[in-house]
């Protein structure tokens, strides 16, 4: 038995091969990723989720021990310690707390909002006529912020005034 081949069968009698219909709820899903608004409102739906648990679990509450490991083994603030504490404090607007149990995201959030608007609100409003400046993260300027949030590290790990103020 041999396969033969729809389009040239059509082709002999004089039909146009039919259309191949595909799941509808996979046109439908391919659709709607090919939309470039998708993009930015999935991004910014998983950051209002993310906001969401994190202020229903309350990370400041004190609940029981570290589960950092690098504070479990060394007895020290890791790099990215207190950083979902001061994101639960910025998203519920207290900067001074914020700032006090992580200093260098909070330097960093205002970044990391207009780049994503800078880069969403296109996507989202084609039509519109104006732009935000693009923020460029240069080599130079990551180096710095990575060099300055390394002495962070190590000054909020310093035993003596003013450095115990962020040891968390």
């Amino acid at each position: 038995m041999c396969a033969v081949d729809e389009a040239a069968l059509a082709s002999q009698s004089g039909q146009a091969p039919e259309p191949k219909r595909g799941n509808p709820v996979q046109r439908w899903v391919g659709s709607v990723l090919a939309h470039p608004w998708f993009a930015p409102l999935a991004i910014l739906g998983c950051f209002s989720a993310a906001a969401a648990g994190v202020v229903a679990t309350n990370p400041t509450d004190n609940t029981g021990p570290s589960t950092c490991l690098f504070k479990i083994a060394t007895g020290f603030d890791c790099p990215g310690c207190g950083g979902t504490r001061a994101f639960y404090y910025l998203v519920t607007l207290n900067l001074p707390e914020a700032a006090r149990h992580h200093l260098m995201a909070v330097f960093a959030a205002p970044f990391i909002v207009w780049m994503y608007l800078a880069w969403a609100l296109p996507r989202l409003v084609p039509r519109r006529t104006w732009r935000l400046p693009t923020f460029h993260l240069t080599p130079s300027a990551l180096t710095t912020f990575l060099i300055v949030w390394g002495v962070f590290f190590i000054a909020r790990n310093l035993p003596w005034e003013p450095f115990s103020f962020f040891y968390v």
